[in-house]
C-alpha cells in the first residue's frame, strides 16, 4: 500500500481562512473529518492515513475558533451557520463537488447541519457520540430524552447536560476554569471510557451544583497523568498549545448559540429526514452523549432514511482511544454504501 505524507494546508477566502491536514490524492474523494470541543485537526491523526491509503483524500480541518484556523471576538460568530458555512467554502476550495463527511462531538452537529442544509454536497454522513437531532442540538431538545433511571428529575432537572446551562450562566468563569491550567485541563479531558461508570451519574450532571468543573471551590484542573491509550506526549503538548495560543472563549462559544442553531434548522425543516446514507458510531462507555440505553438517539432514528449504526467499546474520545475499530466500521460502511467511490481495481 502506498503510504501518504499528512500535510499542513491554509485554504482561504473572504470571509475564514481555515487550516487543515490533508492526505492522499488530490483528485479522489473527499472525506473531511470534522474534530469537535476541545480538538484539533490532529484528532484525526489515526484516520487520515488509513483512509488515504483506501483512495480517498482524507482532510482535516482545524474548526472555527481551533489552532491555526480564525477565531473570533463575539459568541455568534460561532453559530452553526458560521460553521457550516466554512466547510462547505472548504469543500469549494478543493474543487469538490460532494464529500463524505465524518464529525465528532460538536462536529458532528456540523456534518448533520451539512446534511439539512446542503445535502447536494454530502455523499453520506457519519457520526461519532453525537446522534442527529433534526430540529437542532440545544439543551432544550435533549433534555427531554435524558435517562430518568440515572438523572431522577428532582436532583438533577437536567440530567448530564446541566453544564450546558453553566455555560449560559457563567460563561466566563467556565472560561478561566479551563485556562487556568491548560495542560492539566488536557490530562483531565482526554481519556479513555470504562465500563465501571455505566449506570452512573456522569460528573456533567452537578457542573452548576459544584460550581465548576472540577469540584466544590477547586478553580483549576487538577494534576491528573497523561492517559496514554488516548494521547501521546506529544499529542498533549500540541493540544495544550493550541489552546494556550487561542484560549476558550472560541471553543466554548460554540455552546451559546442554542437559539440561533435551532432557527437555522428550522429553516432546513423540508430536509429534516436525511435521505443520503449515515454511520452512526455508538460510544458503550460515554456516559455523557448516551445513546445505548437512552433514548438520545430516538430523533435520528426517525428521521435518517438509511441509516447503520455500530457500537464501539469505547468513551467519548472514540477515534483517538479505539482508531482501529473505528476505522473498521468506517471502511465497512464506506464499501457497503458507495462502492462507486473507491478506485477501480
Amino acid at each position: 500500500m502506498t503510504t501518504f505524507p499528512v500535510l499542513d494546508n491554509i485554504a482561504k477566502s473572504a470571509r475564514h481562512t481555515t487550516f487543515y491536514l490533508s492526505c492522499g490524492r488530490p483528485d479522489a474523494t473527499p472525506i473531511i473529518f470534522v474534530h469537535g470541543w476541545p480538538e484539533l485537526s490532529i484528532s484525526w491523526r489515526h484516520q487520515l492515513p488509513v483512509f488515504a491509503g483506501l483512495g480517498f483524500h482524507a482532510i482535516a480541518p482545524d474548526m472555527r475558533g481551533y489552532g491555526r484556523s480564525s477565531t473570533y471576538s463575539r459568541h455568534e460568530d460561532f453559530s452553526l451557520e458560521q460553521i457550516t458555512a466554512d466547510m462547505i467554502d472548504l469543500l469549494d476550495l478543493l474543487g469538490a463537488k460532494k464529500a463524505i463527511w465524518v464529525g465528532h462531538d460538536w462536529g458532528s452537529p456540523v456534518v448533520w447541519s451539512i446534511a439539512q442544509q446542503f445535502p447536494g454536497r454530502c455523499h453520506g454522513i457519519a457520526s461519532l457520540c453525537v446522534p442527529y437531532i433534526p430540529q437542532g442540538l440545544s439543551v432544550e431538545h435533549i433534555v427531554p430524552l435524558v435517562d430518568r433511571r440515572i438523572y431522577p428529575e428532582d436532583k438533577f432537572p437536567a440530567g448530564q447536560w446541566d453544564y450546558q446551562y453553566f455555560y449560559r450562566e457563567n460563561f466566563k468563569a467556565a472560561c478561566a476554569g479551563f485556562e487556568a491550567n491548560i495542560r492539566n485541563t488536557v490530562k483531565l479531558l482526554f481519556r479513555a471510557g470504562s465500563p465501571g461508570g455505566k449506570g452512573k451519574p456522569a460528573i456533567t450532571a452537578a457542573v452548576r451544583a459544584n460550581g465548576g468543573w472540577f469540584g466544590p471551590g477547586v478553580k483549576a484542573a487538577p494534576d491528573f497523568p497523561r492517559d496514554a491509550s488516548v494521547l501521546s506526549e506529544e499529542d498533549e503538548s500540541r493540544y495544550t498549545a493550541a489552546l494556550t495560543r487561542n484560549g476558550f472563549f472560541g471553543p466554548d462559544s460554540w455552546y451559546m448559540n442554542g437559539d440561533t442553531n435551532c432557527a437555522y434548522a428550522e429553516r432546513a425543516k423540508a430536509n429534516w429526514r436525511l435521505q443520503m446514507p449515515a454511520l452512526f458510531l455508538h460510544g458503550e462507555y460515554d456516559y455523557v452523549c448516551e445513546t445505548v440505553e437512552s433514548r438520545l438517539a430516538e430523533p435520528m432514528r426517525a428521521h435518517v432514511a438509511k441509516l447503520s449504526e455500530t457500537v464501539v467499546k469505547s468513551g467519548h474520545w472514540m477515534a483517538q482511544e479505539k482508531p482501529v475499530q473505528v476505522n473498521a466500521a468506517l471502511a465497512r460502511w464506506l464499501a457497503a454504501q458507495f462502492p462507486e467511490l473507491w478506485p477501480a481495481a
